[in-house]
């Protein structure tokens, strides 16, 4: 009986094994999109910074919440909203909030989503947060991001909050009617309801990595 018990227990630790294994999200394998009240996924994993230094979520996280932006330098909405991506991440990284920008896009389908380029970018535009490159779009299949530029905004308890775009008019600032991150971001400082927690966030596919 102590041999079955323990081949038993040995199978059933291989069969768990396993469905971990296939549970994990890998490279390409798109998850479900976060439901609201989940915390950030892949959180501990390293990310190189425009620095050369490397960063997780977890490394960047404040007191009062966590702003995860999935972004990019080739799509053209990322580049319409990039000035905004800039100013908001900057003021509300002063205000208790960690901010992080990843880019998960495989560079080999469009040279402009480089390390080289990021650099550049992140320079031009005044990046104050850590812009990391993603090396295997795992991190975003985990938080079930499909879009650049896309928003998942965490509260002080590392719980999803709001999950978007970050407003209704991307090409023309000037008219903007719904500062839709901004509210969020003001309304969880505040404790108060987040007024929208789910928009849909418009922009350029994420070009994920082949699997390895």
């Amino acid at each position: 009986m102590r041999t079955t018990y323990r081949i038993g227990g040995i199978a059933l630790a291989a069969v768990l094994a396993v469905s971990t294994w296939l549970s994990a999200p890998r490279a390409g394998e798109q998850q479900a999109a976060l439901e609201f009240g989940a915390r950030p996924p892949q959180s501990t994993v390293k990310m190189q910074n425009v620095d050369d230094k490397s960063f997780s979520i977890a490394d960047v996280a404040g007191k009062k919440g966590t702003l995860v932006i999935f972004s990019c330098n080739a799509c053209p909405w990322v580049k319409a909203w990039e000035d905004r991506i800039a100013s908001v991440g900057n003021a509300y990284q002063d205000r208790g909030v960690g901010v992080i920008a990843i880019n998960s896009n495989d560079p080999e389908q469009n040279s402009e989503d480089s390390f080289e380029v990021m650099k550049q970018r992140a320079k031009e535009k005044g990046f104050a947060f850590p812009y990391v490159v993603d090396m295997t779009s795992e991190v975003a299949a985990a938080f079930g991001a499909t879009r650049t530029p896309e928003i998942f905004l965490f509260d002080g308890n590392n719980e999803l909050v709001y999950h978007g775009a970050i407003d209704d008019n991307a090409k023309e600032p000037e008219k903007v009617a719904d500062e839709y991150l901004v509210d969020a971001l003001e309304a969880m400082l505040a404790g108060k309801p987040i007024p929208m927690r789910q928009t849909k966030a418009i922009g350029c596919s994420i070009k994920f990595r082949e699997s390895t």
